[in-house]
């Protein structure tokens, strides 16, 4: 009777680690239509090194992945020409579904994390699918050269997507405020106020929060981030900088008190950098160049060749070698081109992301106060 007692506890013991090694891992599977490449990509971040994963697509739409990982990890996946993100734990299952057309709506659920942006999405989706649509169409446009028909449809959509962008800015917000304890509220504030080109929004926010996620690595990151943005911002007097015209003088932030200066952040490629100078070249024409100076900083990938004399700009032109690493973009907290930051006489940054054909009239307006 002992030995049979024996066997039978042995056989307990085998089928209960053998139950402990199933749940061991972290388990994603996926379902996402309209996909047209057979993998998808996953990166995180283990012991401090990005890891690389591809996933193999069967039946055109489904996946599954199984990782290791010791604590709760943000898994990126990249989808076609999107991505969503995913969040999971060891041990955790976690489940994908939705379109490939749509990264923004795909439903992630499986652990409170996920399942509270889920719940975000599906309050949101109109927006959200909007959102994409409007995405998706100015991508089309991107490499097209194209008609002033073409370029009045691009900027019409780019109106409306930012308008989109603050009405999910408000939701976004709204949300924070009503959970302010949970983790969803610090992701939405990386998704929706990091990129913001008001730094006080991203203040407000972060004051919203409780309890303990004040304290978690995400939100003092956040806090640092803030801090460094109120820096250059609007009303903030501008950060010293330094830089090289393409003339090889020395030009620095010093040399401008008592004008107005306005930085251009520009591309050598690109329908809207091109148009941002022509707008540029009238304005200049408006104004005194006694008062006020116009500095262009070209920012581009090391893929294309910058030469902006094409450009026949009749003011201060910076080459910026090492392009979006530059310094100047890092203090100025420069997100996107074209991009133009308006400086007045006492060298307190008075506008950010001012449309181009305004310049003159700010100018004016302000010197008239």
């Amino acid at each position: 009777m002992g030995k049979y007692y024996i066997i039978i506890i042995t056989i307990v013991c085998l089928l209960f680690a053998a139950s402990c090694e199933k749940e061991n891992g972290t388990f994603i599977k996926g379902d996402i239509s309209n996909l047209s490449n057979p993998y998808i990509l996953a990166t995180y971040i283990s012991s401090d090194s990005l890891i690389i994963d591809t996933i193999h697509v069967y039946d055109n739409k489904k996946f599954n992945y199984k990782v290791n990982v010791d604590t709760l990890t943000t898994f990126s996946l990249y989808i076609d020409d999107g991505s969503t993100v995913v969040f999971a734990d060891n041990g955790q299952k976690v489940t994908v579904k939705g379109d490939a057309l749509y990264p923004d709506l795909i439903k992630i659920n499986g652990n409170e994390i996920n399942n509270d942006l889920t719940a975000f999405k599906t309050d949101n989706q109109d927006l959200l699918k909007q959102r994409g649509q409007l995405l998706s169409d100015l991508n089309a446009f991107k490499d097209i050269d194209s008609s002033r028909n073409n370029s009045l449809s691009r900027s019409d959509d780019v109106s409306n997507l930012n308008l989109l962008n603050h009405e999910l800015t408000l939701k976004a917000e709204e949300y924070i405020k009503e959970n302010p304890t949970k983790l969803s509220s610090l992701i939405l504030i990386n998704n929706f106020f990091t990129n913001s080109d008001t730094p006080k929004s991203l203040e407000r926010v972060l004051g919203y929060l409780e309890g303990d996620i004040v304290e978690t690595n995400i939100a003092r990151k956040l806090q640092t981030y803030s801090q460094k943005l109120n820096r250059s911002a609007e009303e903030a007097i501008v950060p010293y900088f330094q830089l090289t015209d393409n003339d090889g003088e020395l030009i620095n932030s010093y040399n401008f008190k008592g004008k107005y200066l306005l930085l251009s952040f520009i591309s050598n490629t690109g329908i809207e950098s091109r148009e941002t100078v022509e707008l540029l070249k009238h304005e200049h024409e408006a104004i005194s160049k006694d008062s006020v100076q116009f500095v262009s900083v070209y920012i581009d990938s090391d893929e294309y060749p910058i030469d902006a004399k094409h450009d026949s700009i009749p003011w201060t032109v910076v080459t910026e070698d090492r392009g979006w690493g530059s310094d100047i973009v890092d203090l100025l907290n420069i997100q996107y081109i074209p991009f133009n930051i308006l400086i007045n006489p006492e060298g307190t940054i008075m506008l950010r992301n001012v449309p181009a054909q305004e310049v003159a009239e700010m100018v004016t307006r302000s010197s008239e106060k």
